[in-house]
Order: structure tokens, then C-alpha cells, then sequence
């Protein structure tokens, strides 16, 4: 489709599905050699420094405890600190942490396991989606529902999966039971998640999990079950809600509709230059910039604290594939708008097609009211 341009000469819209005039290597070339290496010290400052933080908001809650107006912004300031200590678990479970698995998997149990989550079992599932993301049937989050399943679904599930705010307390059902149309636990050896091979390391991070709930049942008794829910019930549900919108926003709720694939269409290239970065105002470095994903999810090898500037490298070659966060001013309110209006217009993709876009039920009124 031709658009006038600022000169009046007719310009080709661009189309975000076609195929790119470059390659993943191109990309690569791009990103300065430093932006690679990963430093263990450097990460292990990261995780000190969210550790002392938890720490000193846990101490504060309990000091002014009987202080009604300390409760709301304590379980804020921790359910967010809860979400930045999993985006450095899951720089463990991606590697970016350090070069030494081994470190990498003691930090990533430690720091998935306090915030009840199966650490191999949530790594192999993830690296299952970065592995096919874009691909309509092989991805693994926040996976776009077919037309004819999306019609064959009860009131019930659409109403879970679609109105707000069900779906953003989504992510415990699928730690246990995966999303719609796929089955399997995170939780269980023999799921169809895992290869032969990779039951061993469930079991450790299942024991992990359960080490921690039984921490928790102890600390109910010690402390009582109310100033637990406080300090931990209630900060572990808005690390959920982090959770669920950034990794929705990744990869949903662009102002332009972005292309999903399947078949013959698909390659890594093209589906991960589906995913958007996302600007998060003040808590950017908060939670380690995990809005700097396009990269990310190319080069998930690059370390948290490399990847803003291996983006701003990597532009000159990605051009208009490479869509510019929209910026925050300090709270990233604007984020709310793309938010809503997804899961208002994207309900499914078609059932045919290597190209497809979401489409939008116009009859959903009758159960979304």
C-alpha cells in the first residue's frame, strides 16, 4: 500500500512480515564484542544488592507494622522487587548470568525457589519459546488461540483467558497445567515439556519448590498466617501481575498489528523480530531492563546490563524492523492503553495461513460485560 511522504513522493507501507533484508549474523556483527562477556562478579552484584533491598523492606513492613499506610506501599515496593530477583533467575537459566552452569543453576534455585518457581522446570519451557518464538503452534506463552478453538471455548475459559484482570494472575495455572491447548507440568518429570534426559533436573527444582513451601507453612506457624500473607502473600501477587503483563506486552499489544507465523513462513529471524521492547519509566533498571527484549530474545546470551546499548547498536541494521519504545515519563501509565486494548481486540488467529494476524471477536460483548 502506498502513503505520501513529508516530500509528496509515494512510499511502499511497510509491511513487518516480509522477510528481512539481513540476517541474524548481521545483527550480531553490529554489537560491539564486550556486550557479550559476561561478568559472575557483576551479576552477583545485582542479586546482593536486590537481596539487601528485600531484606530492608522486610524489616521496615515489620517495624511499622501496625502502621496501616506502610502495608500498601511495602507490598508494591516488594512484589516488584520479587519480579526483578526472577528477571535474575532467568538471566541464570538463560546463561547470560555467568559462563559456569553451575553457578548458574545454585543462584537461579535460590532466587526462582523463594519466589515459587521451578527453576528447571521454568528454564527448559522458556527456552522452548525463545527457541520458536512467533510460531503460532510452537511457542510456549501467551500462545495465540486458533479460531476454531477460540469458538469451541466455554463462556467460563474466555472470560479467564480475555477479561481483565483474570489473565494477569494466569501464570501459577500455567506453572501447574501450561496455557490452553497444551498440556503438561512444570512441576512433573514425565511431562511432555521435558526430554527423558531432563527429568533429573525437575526433580531437584520440584524438591527446590517444595523445600520452599514448607518454609513458608513453618514461618505461618512461627509468625502467623496474616503477617505472612502480608509480608509475603500479597507481594508474591503483584510479582505475578509484573510478570504476566511484561511478558504479555513482549509480544502483544503493539499499535500495529505484528504477524505471528507457522509452516514454511517461519525462521527465528522473522519471529523474534516480532517481540517489542517496552519502556518502563523508573523501573527499568528496577527489573534489570527486561523491557530491552527484541535483542534479548535474539541474543539471549547477552548479559541484562549490556543489552540497552547492544539495542542501540543492533538499530542501524534492524531499520524499521526495530520498533522504538514509546517513552514513560516515571510511571509507565501509557502501557495501560496497550494493555486493555489487546485483550479486547486479540481473541484469535485464523486457522489457515503461514502469515496471520489476530482478529477480533465482535460478538464477545455478550460474555465480556
Amino acid at each position: 500500500m502506498a502513503v505520501p511522504s513529508p516530500n509528496g513522493v509515494q512510499e511502499m507501507e511497510f509491511d513487518p512480515s516480509a522477510p528481512p533484508p539481513f540476517k541474524v549474523a548481521d545483527i550480531r556483527a553490529a554489537i560491539p564484542d564486550h556486550c557479550w562477556v559476561k561478568s559472575p562478579w557483576k551479576s552477583l552484584s545485582y542479586v546482593l544488592k536486590d537481596i539487601l533491598v528485600i531484606s530492608s523492606l522486610v524489616a521496615m513492613a515489620v517495624f511499622f507494622q501496625n502502621t496501616s499506610w506502610v502495608w500498601p506501599i511495602y507490598w508494591v515496593a516488594q512484589g516488584t522487587m520479587f519480579w526483578a530477583i526472577f528477571v535474575l533467575g532467568h538471566d541464570c537459566g538463560h546463561g547470560s548470568f555467568s559462563d559456569s552452569p553451575t553457578l548458574n543453576s545454585f543462584v537461579g534455585h535460590i532466587l526462582h525457589s523463594s519466589i515459587l518457581v521451578p527453576y528447571h522446570g521454568w528454564r527448559i519451557s522458556h527456552r522452548t519459546h525463545h527457541q520458536n518464538h512467533g510460531h503460532v503452534e510452537n511457542d510456549e506463552s501467551w500462545v495465540p488461540v486458533t479460531e476454531k478453538t477460540y469458538k469451541a471455548m466455554s463462556t467460563s475459559t474466555k472470560i479467564l483467558r480475555f477479561k481483565l484482570p483474570f489473565p494477569l494472575f494466569a501464570y501459577p495455572m500455567y506453572l501447574w497445567e501450561r496455557t490452553p491447548g497444551k498440556s503438561g507440568s512444570h512441576f512433573n518429570p514425565y511431562s511432555p515439556i521435558f526430554d527423558p534426559n531432563e527429568r533429573h533436573y525437575i526433580v531437584t527444582s520440584t524438591l527446590c519448590w517444595a523445600l520452599m513451601v514448607a518454609y513458608l507453612c513453618y514461618l505461618s506457624v512461627v509468625i502467623g498466617p496474616t503477617l505472612l500473607f502480608n509480608l509475603y502473600g500479597i507481594p508474591y501477587m503483584i510479582f505475578v501481575l509484573w510478570l504476566d503483563v511484561v511478558t504479555y506486552l513482549h509480544h502483544h499489544g503493539h499499535e500495529r498489528k505484528l504477524p505471528w507465523y507457522r509452516g514454511k513462513e517461519w525462521n527465528y529471524l522473522r519471529g523474534g523480530l516480532t517481540t517489542v521492547d517496552r519502556d518502563y519509566g523508573i523501573f527499568n533498571k528496577i527489573h534489570h531492563d527486561i523491557g530491552t527484549h527484541v535483542i534479548h530474545h535474539l541474543f539471549p546470551q547477552i548479559p541484562h546490563y549490556h543489552l540497552t546499548e547492544a539495542t542501540n547498536a543492533a538499530k542501524s541494521v534492524l531499520g524499521k524492523y526495530y520498533r522504538e519504545p514509546k517513552k514513560a515519563t516515571l510511571i509507565p501509565v501509557h502501557l495501560i492503553d496497550n494493555l486493555v486494548k489487546s485483550f479486547t481486540q486479540d481473541r484469535y488467529v485464523s486457522d489457515i495461513g503461514d502469515i496471520v494476524y489476530y482478529q477480533t471477536d465482535y460478538q464477545a460483548k455478550k460474555w465480556s460485560d
